[in-house]
């Protein structure tokens, strides 16, 4: 199993290096800027695809696990084992002690990190990415917008007669982008580089949609003196980049400030990762872009590749194996007709490819954006199809949303389901949907990457 996993792996490394290669994303094929943009295109496919197929193999043995005598032990270590940092104040007026369950570790401590990651990505690739232009960041944004209207209507419609399900509306709006990179990555050749692209693109403008969300609607009783600590901390980070401070040490130690506060104040502690991506900088400390061969890394650069692995071969994984346990003992059929249940699994699998693959040909016939070159319009209806694999970040709008453990089942089960009958359809589709034409023209071509220079 691990031989084959490693050869799909490599496959898709060699895919992805070859085909980035050829793309007409660059202006000079020969240049080491070239070369940059290639290897970094294809170190993150790499990473992403691997890592999605990891994710799978822990929340499969979550479940395994969740449906055996070991589930009580399963359940008291995540739930029942505490761990506290903190120092006593002898005034008595700010509560310097964080206690909390392994899970609470899980979702407010690693995930923070998973933030920092998402908030770097999403910053490069405004900076000098898919989303640094505008006729690069048109298709996405508005296929991405459509992906997270369209499953947050279906869910309000299917449970709009259950206020005390409405709360869920955001669990169908979000995309996985490493388990649907993992399954194009069983594809092979069969999925194209630029359809690679795109769905990331698409799944980056999802994440910060999502993160807007949290911050907005899954916040409150906020307690307002930590957020004065995380002003301070905000301020200096503020500081830092206009400065041009280039150590990442300073932003660490003031993001982890952040973070402490920002979870004593009641906002979600893993938008703190994401403010603190927003300030370290992209910017080389030579200010030459890369130009030059060996030119050094950025900070935002150097952090997001230490980060990468870790986030792919572990923060995930681990986040998937303590919150996809699901027992199923005592379902029945009546389950599935759970209005949360099926306002989950109608969300993702049917709203996420009508909002995505509908705004693509509204997109592209209107000649908002070309077509992407090399790409058929059934493989674009895969992608949308694709985008319905919500996992990761469904089942973590999810725990946000409610605390009741009943609740809990349901949204397991229906993100479950939902993004099983996504990634199956999407990827039966890819395998046998015929290739498109060489000669097709549309985004990467020459014309269109003058035309966005």
């Amino acid at each position: 199993m691990e031989g084959a996993g490693h050869g799909v792996v490599h496959a898709v490394e060699e895919i992805a290096h070859s085909a980035v290669e050829k793309a007409g994303y660059v202006a000079a094929e020969t240049g080491s800027g070239a070369k940059r943009i290639i290897n970094a295109a294809t170190h993150f496919l790499h990473l992403e695809a691997s890592g999605g197929i990891i994710l799978a193999i822990a929340a499969l043995l979550a479940i395994i696990i969740a449906n055996t005598p070991l589930f009580g032990l399963y359940d008291s270590i995540l739930n029942h084992i505490k761990f506290r940092i903190g120092f006593d104040d002898l005034q008595g007026s700010f509560d310097y002690e964080i206690k909390k369950s392994i899970l609470h570790w899980i979702n407010d401590g690693f995930m923070a990190l998973f933030f920092l990651l998402v908030g770097l990505e999403i910053k490069r690739e405004i900076v000098s990415g898919e989303l640094s232009s505008r006729g690069r960041i048109l298709l996405p944004a508005l296929a991405a917008g459509g992906g997270m209207i369209v499953p947050a209507l279906i869910f309000w419609l299917i449970n709009q007669s259950h206020p005390q399900n409405l709360s869920g509306w955001a669990i169908p709006a979000a995309t996985d982008i490493a388990f649907a990179l993992g399954v194009l990555a069983l594809l092979g050749s069969r999925a194209p580089t630029r359809l690679k692209v795109l769905l990331t693109a698409i799944a980056v403008i999802d994440d910060l949609g999502a993160i807007l969300i949290i911050a907005f609607f899954y916040t409150s009783g906020l307690a307002i003196q930590p957020l004065y600590v995380g002003a301070i901390a905000l301020l200096g980070l503020i500081l830092l980049n206009r400065r041009g401070v280039l150590s990442i040490s300073p932003y660490i130690i003031l993001g982890t400030i952040l973070w402490v506060a920002v979870l004593k104040s009641g906002v979600h502690a893993t938008l703190a990762g994401v403010l603190t991506a927003l300030f370290i900088p992209m910017k080389r400390p030579d200010d030459s872009g890369g130009s030059e061969e060996g030119a050094e890394e950025s900070p935002g650069e150097r952090l997001e590749h230490a980060l990468h692995p870790w986030v792919a071969y572990a923060i995930l994984p681990i986040f998937a194996f303590a919150n996809a346990g699901l027992p199923f003992t005592g379902m029945s059929l009546k389950t599935l007709s759970e209005p949360l249940l099926l306002g989950i699994v109608a969300g993702l699998s049917i709203g996420k490819q009508l909002g995505i693959f509908s705004m693509l040909v509204l997109a592209i016939k209107t000649g908002l954006s070309p077509m992407p070159r090399g790409v058929t319009w059934l493989q674009l209806y895969a992608v949308s199809v694709l985008c319905g694999i919500g996992f990761t970040m469904s089942l973590f709008i999810g725990s946000l949303a409610f605390e009741d453990e009943a609740m809990q089942v349901y949204i397991r089960l229906g993100v479950l389901l939902a993004s099983l009958i996504s990634a199956g359809i999407g990827y039966l589709i890819l395998k046998y949907a015929p290739p498109a034409r060489n000669d097709t023209p549309g985004i990467g071509s020459k014309e269109e990457a003058h035309s966005t220079s």
